[in-house]
């Protein structure tokens, strides 16, 4: 079994609030010992045990690794124009992800696999070692199963949603492809599929399509998100709580019966910086969720038409700039919150018996990452595989 001690921490962002050390419970001048790909210990720098290897990081800071939460890697093709038209004054509607729908069906696997590597490396190099990534973006039966296959190849945290919008071809039978989502589709792409998502919102899929949708899913083993009330206040963050989803995505809008619900939950809201940073939307008030004790999540929602970004650091400044999050929240939402979000105990805190899923930041503390915006400061990301 091989050791390896990282020392010469200049500050340690544990997320164990054990330590009563505040929200990220951070040490100074500490060391981490990894055994096997795990956390082993965790100390002062004065008394760190012998080990098979050493990596002096010279006084930065090592904080866990983010966890992106909420993505959509597979798809071919981009939508710059539609970008571009949105900050001439034109609004942003669901209706563009048919563009992507065309592009991903007319698209090879290997082009498929291509770009959806493209941006793993990209998430990586900005310091998440952790991500789920959904379908969506093809609508067929083939299709789907075929993005998940793909993803499955390269995270655990695979999401069905065919549900994302009622593709062209069935415009005037939306119920038909309901049945067709919760049914022969749902069917093949079970086994490739951790979790299984719906588009709750104006121009995708009604509540009570959504509750088919998703109770289908969980009858054959899938667990539960949705896509909540990002483009009107709506019933999708009361049907997240109701059915015990892991997650309510977006949260854009959202009054104090879904605080309340929220907060008596096990449910996460997930905030999207870069969704309403690219579509121009108003951004949630962060505030009034941690006030109630809801468990909040940062994730970068990266996709080609309303989020076209890998970078946590860039979620975490604008969470903090614009929806209201102090620096330590949006930094531990962006750990432990995504954690949480995936129902994961094993990643985004620094303890022993945890993945040692690390960022090396060029930095004297985290609280950079938002204090300078823009500016890539990972040094290093490890995961645990890299120690093994």
């Amino acid at each position: 079994m091989r050791s390896v001690a990282i020392t010469n921490i200049g500050s340690l962002v544990t997320n164990d609030q054990s330590l009563e050390l505040g929200l990220l419970g951070e040490l100074r001048d500490s060391a981490i010992v990894v055994e096997d790909g795990l956390v082993a210990w965790v100390g002062s720098a004065a008394a760190v045990p012998e080990t098979d290897d050493s990596i002096d990081v010279e006084g930065r800071t090592v904080l866990p690794g983010f966890v992106d939460s909420h993505a959509h890697l597979l798809f071919a093709g981009d939508r710059a124009a539609e970008f571009s038209a949105r900050m001439s004054g034109q609004a942003y509607a669901a209706g563009g992800i048919r563009t992507t729908v065309a592009a991903t069906r007319a698209a090879t696997d290997a082009e498929l696999e291509a770009n959806y590597l493209r941006l793993v490396a990209e998430m990586l190099s900005s310091g998440i070692t952790t991500f789920e990534t959904k379908s969506g973006y093809g609508l067929t039966v083939e299709d789907e199963a075929r993005a998940l296959r793909i993803a499955a190849k390269h995270t655990a945290e695979t999401t069905f949603l065919g549900a994302h919008v009622v593709p062209a071809e069935f415009t005037d039978r939306p119920d038909d492809y309901v049945a067709l989502v919760k049914g022969e589709m749902l069917n093949q792409v079970a086994d490739s599929a951790k979790w299984i998502d719906v588009f709750c919102d104006r121009g995708a899929f009604t509540e009570e399509q959504a509750r088919e949708i998703l109770l289908a899913g969980k009858a054959v083993g899938l667990q539960l998100r949705i896509h909540a009330n990002q483009l009107q206040q709506g019933s999708g963050i009361q049907l997240a709580v109701e059915l015990d989803c892991a997650s309510a995505d977006h949260c854009t809008h959202f009054n104090q019966a879904d605080i309340d619900a929220l907060a008596g939950s096990n449910t996460v809201a997930t905030l999207l910086p870069g969704a309403e940073f690219s579509t121009r939307a108003t951004y949630p008030d962060a505030r009034k969720l941690w006030d109630a004790g809801v468990k909040v999540a940062i994730a970068t929602d990266c996709n080609p038409g309303s989020s076209y970004t890998t970078s946590i650091p860039f979620s975490i400044a604008v969470a903090v700039r614009d929806m209201h999050f102090t620096v330590e929240q949006a930094i531990w939402s962006a750990t432990m919150g995504g954690a949480m979000a995936l129902r994961r105990s094993d990643v985004g805190t620094i303890k022993v018996g945890m993945r040692a899923d690390l960022i090396d930041l060029n930095a004297p503390s985290a609280l950079h990452l938002a204090y300078r915006p823009g500016v890539n400061l990972i040094n290093q990301t490890y995961t645990s595989e890299a120690f093994k």
